[in-house]
């Protein structure tokens, strides 16, 4: 396996991000420090000098092309001028966050041994101190050296044999990199990984899926549990002030068919509280229960804090791809608040815990069984937003149904283990719109209705504005009301989620559209 080197002979700045920056990543709106910004999972940013009266200004300040067959999916970061971005198959590249200039790049070729189920696609990296970390689409965890693109260490996360890979930012939590894992269509066994962020040495690994014997496995039928996936392919969030890593986790496995696997599967489609330092489950939420539906639950999170009941809560919410939005209580697990926010055949309604109560002939069938949402969820791993400034959540919801088919699973590592697929209902055309809803109840305050269901993620910023993309067009709207100020079309599809920073005294907007970074700003 070839590794491809190539270096500039001097950056324009010498990137060192401590643990504190991160930690304290609000003191400086004009960085992006991790995935989501900051901790919270928020994907807001205190950054103003673009606003509701001056974005319609905004224009293409530089791009960057990928050379590549893939759809760029990744979030960049930015630190000391410098951003951090990677590109699909397996490539890390560093950019001058001004000019797009190309400082180094960082290629891993791919061995022949790999498997993979929904493309070979990265979400982007994780920094600390002048390290950048990559997962990488082969399942190992890569150390760069920040301001060479050299390699520091290198360690295996699983075996990419039997359909074990890595598709999310991992997360810098003190002095440990923190990676999910993806494969779940293989029939793996999901898991959460802690590694030492100066030698690459595993610190600890949480299982998705409990061994015999650990409480939770009473919820999987005979040995269901080895094969029940519950993988964790999008990056989590960390709580500071209760020292809690909270991460999503994945369908059960096999996909369509739940017959060998009876019980809730815990801790598949779930929220799980860990101990950052350990590893230990402090506290899960399970959001489909023995899903037949394939509704990961692998979305980051938001923390926000809300008024419930006259009293200030710290919560964690999530508009959740089986078409509910969940406010759970983020230091204790219990559930707050919960209601359908796209349309939804499936269940009834949430009972007082929050477990959705099914429905009769719900479940997928031979013949095929008309559900809404569809297979692709009210909601995707694309991310939400909330804005303090407003008090508001926004998601992009998916307004389709389809028909989900029941089939035949049989295990072979390394080969799919779906048992069964959906079909499209034909009979109506699937439409999206981005949601504001109210924080703590998911009521809808307003929406701007797109004409097709959009697959990339969303962001706020102090300027009063929300980011969006829909099919070739991205976006920008007025938080407050929904109203259309500004929109660019960029000629290939954006599934990817936008973010904002400011070099030398200048706000900037990035997004990727197919295979180009685009990067505006105000003229």
């Amino acid at each position: 396996m070839r590794l491809l080197l190539f270096l500039t002979p001097v950056l324009l700045a010498q990137v060192n991000v401590p643990y504190e920056r991160i930690l304290n990543a609000d003191a400086e709106p004009g960085s992006w420090l991790t995935y989501s910004r900051n901790y919270s999972g928020q994907r807001y940013s205190p950054l103003d000098q673009i606003h509701t009266g001056n974005v319609s200004k905004l224009r293409v300040a530089w791009m960057n092309q990928a050379n590549e067959t893939e759809t760029v999916q990744a979030s960049p970061i930015v630190a000391d001028g410098v951003m951090f971005i990677t590109k699909p198959p397996n490539i890390v590249e560093a950019l001058d966050a001004k000019t797009g200039r190309v400082l180094w790049t960082y290629r891993r070729e791919i061995g022949n041994d790999f498997r993979g189920c929904c493309g070979r696609v990265n979400r982007g990296v994780a920094i600390l101190g002048d390290t950048v970390y990559y997962g990488s689409i082969d399942a190992h965890l890569v150390a760069l050296n920040a301001n060479t693109g050299a390699v520091r260490w290198d360690v295996v996360m699983a075996d990419p044999k039997v359909g074990f890979s890595g598709t999310g930012a991992p997360l810098v939590v003190k002095d440990k990199v923190i990676a999910g894992i993806a494969g779940g269509e293989f029939g793996v066994r999901g898991f959460i990984d802690a590694y030492d962020a100066k030698t690459g040495k595993r610190a600890w690994r949480f299982y998705t899926i409990p061994d015999k014997g650990e409480p939770g496995a009473e919820t999987w039928a005979g040995e269901s549990y080895k094969t029940g996936a519950a993988t964790t392919w999008v990056t989590g969030v960390y709580d500071p002030e209760t020292d809690t890593l909270l991460w999503g986790t994945g369908n059960p496995g096999p996909d369509w068919n739940g017959d060998g696997r009876k019980g809730d599967n815990l801790y598949s489609s779930s929220l799980v509280a860990l101990d950052p330092s350990t590893g230990k489950l402090k506290w899960h939420f399970q959001y489909t229960p023995h899903d037949v539906n394939d509704w990961d639950s692998t979305q980051t999170p938001i923390l926000a804090d809300g008024v419930v009941g006259g009293q200030k809560r710290k919560l964690v919410v999530l508009a959740n791809r089986n078409g509910f939005y969940y406010s759970i209580d983020r230091v204790s697990g219990k559930f707050v608040a919960g209601r359908p926010f796209v349309k939804q055949t499936w269940a009834s309604g949430l009972d007082e815990s929050g477990r959705p109560m099914r429905l009769p002939n719900t479940t997928p069938t031979e013949a095929g069984v008309l559900l809404y949402p569809s297979l692709g969820g009210g909601s995707n791993w694309y991310a939400s937003t909330f804005s303090p400034q407003t008090g508001l959540y926004y998601v992009n919801a998916k307004e389709e149904g389809a028909y989900y088919i029941k089939g035949a699973a049989e295990f072979k590592a390394g080969s799919f283990f779906n048992g069964g697929g959906q079909r499209p209902n034909k009979a109506e055309q699937p439409w999206g719109a981005v949601r504001a809803l109210d924080v703590v109840t998911g009521e809808m305050k307003w929406e701007y209705r797109l004409h097709v269901p959009s697959h990339a993620g969303l962001m706020t910023t102090a300027g009063g504005l929300v980011f969006g993309s829909n099919g070739t067009s991205f976006f920008a709207l007025d938080a407050s009301k929904g109203d259309l100020l500004w929109r660019f079309e960029a000629g290939g599809g954006i599934v990817a989620n936008p973010i904002t920073y400011k070099v030398d005294g200048k706000q900037y907007v990035a997004i990727s559209a197919r295979h180009v970074l685009l990067v505006f700003g105000v003229e």
